[in-house]
C-alpha cells in the first residue's frame, strides 16, 4: 500500500520527520494485518463450530467489531458510512481488501495532521477512487504526493501526481476517457481523441507534466541532489496510438496498465536513504495550511497505529 506523504496543501506527519514515519507505517501496517488475520481465522473457526448462526452473530462478532474501536470518534463515524464492521470476509483476498479499505481513513489522517496541527480535509477524499487506486495497488516502498501545492517565486503551483520509488521519481498525469476513444499523442500542444475515424483536439497532458518536472528539477538542483525523474501519461481506459515516446516519458495505456502495476509490485527494493532525502527536499517546498489541534496536549504520542 503506497504511503500518502502529501495531499494537496494539507499538513502531513511525513513532512515533520520523513526518516521516521515511512518505516513506522510499514511496520505497524504489518503488525495490524497479522493481528487482524489471526482474529479472522479465529472467527472462521468459531463459525464452523457454532451451529446457531444467530448466536454466532450476537456473541462472537464482538471481538471482530472491536478491532477498529480504538479509532477516534470522528474517524469511526467516517468509516462506518462505508464499511460494515459485522461483515466477516470469506476468503483471505477479501480480508486483504477489507483491511486496505479500513486503513484508508488512517492514511488520510496521517496526510492531514501532525501531533499538534491539523488541516481541514475535504471529505470528498474519503471517496476518491483514484487516490485509493494509487494507494491500494502500489507497495508501501513508494511514497505518493497527490496533487501537492508547491511554493515557487510566482506563488503556489499545483503539481501533478508524484510517485517516489526507491529508484526514481515518476510524475503521473492521468487520462481516462470513454473506452471507445483512442488517444493519439502529438509533439505539439495539442493531442487528439479518435472515435469512429473522427478526431477531436485536447490540450496535451505533457504541458502540466513538464511544468511539474521543472519544479522538481529546480528543487533537486538547489540541494545538489541527483535522482532520475520520469514522466508518465497513464490511461486505464484507453488505447494509445503513437510511434515514439518523447525523451524520458512513458505512455501507459489500458493494454499495458497491469504490466506497469505488476512491475511496481515486484520491486522488492526497500526504502532508501537517498529516496527519503529527495522526498524531504520536495516536502520543504510544499505549501501547508493548518491550525493547532485543540486536543494535541492529550494526544498519545506512542506508536499506536490507530491514533
Amino acid at each position: 500500500m503506497a504511503q500518502l506523504i502529501k495531499l494537496d496543501n494539507y499538513i502531513s506527519r511525513y513532512e515533520r520527520d520523513i526518516f521516521h514515519y515511512p518505516s513506522q507505517f510499514s511496520r505497524l501496517k504489518t503488525e495490524n494485518w497479522e493481528r487482524l488475520k489471526y482474529l479472522w481465522e479465529d472467527q472462521l473457526q468459531l463459525k464452523l463450530e457454532v451451529e446457531d448462526q444467530e448466536e454466532l452473530n450476537e456473541t462472537n462478532f464482538s471481538k471482530w467489531r472491536s478491532f477498529f474501536k480504538s479509532r477516534s470518534e470522528a474517524e469511526t463515524e467516517e468509516a462506518e458510512d462505508e464499511y460494515d464492521l459485522d461483515y466477516l470476509p470469506e476468503t483471505e483476498e477479501a480480508l486483504k481488501q477489507y483491511f486496505l479499505d479500513a486503513l484508508f481513513p488512517f492514511q488520510l489522517k496521517w496526510a492531514s495532521t501532525t501531533i499538534n496541527e491539523m488541516s481541514f480535509i475535504d471529505k470528498g477524499y474519503y471517496h476518491d477512487y483514484l487516490l485509493k487506486y494509487f494507494l491500494q495497488r502500489i507497495p508501501d516502498t513508494h511514497l505518493l504526493m497527490y496533487f501537492p501545492v508547491f511554493q515557487i517565486k510566482n506563488g503556489p503551483l499545483e503539481g501533478d501526481i508524484i510517485l517516489i520509488s526507491p529508484l526514481e521519481i515518476e510524475i503521473i498525469t492521468l487520462i481516462d476517457k470513454p473506452s471507445n476513444q483512442t488517444i493519439i499523442p502529438n509533439d505539439s500542444r495539442v493531442w487528439y481523441l479518435e472515435e469512429n475515424n473522427i478526431q477531436n483536439k485536447f490540450l496535451s497532458p505533457l504541458i502540466s507534466t513538464k511544468r511539474t518536472e521543472k519544479v522538481i528539477q529546480s528543487i533537486l538542483n538547489k540541494y545538489q541532489l541527483d535522482f532520475p525523474v520520469k514522466k508518465v501519461i497513464l490511461s486505464r481506459t484507453n488505447t494509445m496510438n503513437y510511434q515514439l515516446e518523447p525523451y524520458n516519458t512513458k505512455f501507459v495505456d489500458r493494454d499495458h496498465h497491469e504490466e506497469w502495476l505488476k512491475h511496481k509490485q515486484q520491486l522488492y527494493t526497500p526504502l532508501k536513504h537517498q529516496q527519503l532525502k529527495i522526498t524531504e527536499a520536495l516536502l520543504k517546498h510544499c505549501e501547508s495550511i493548518a491550525v493547532q489541534r485543540p486536543e494535541w496536549k492529550h494526544e498519545d504520542t506512542t506508536e499506536s497505529f490507530w491514533k
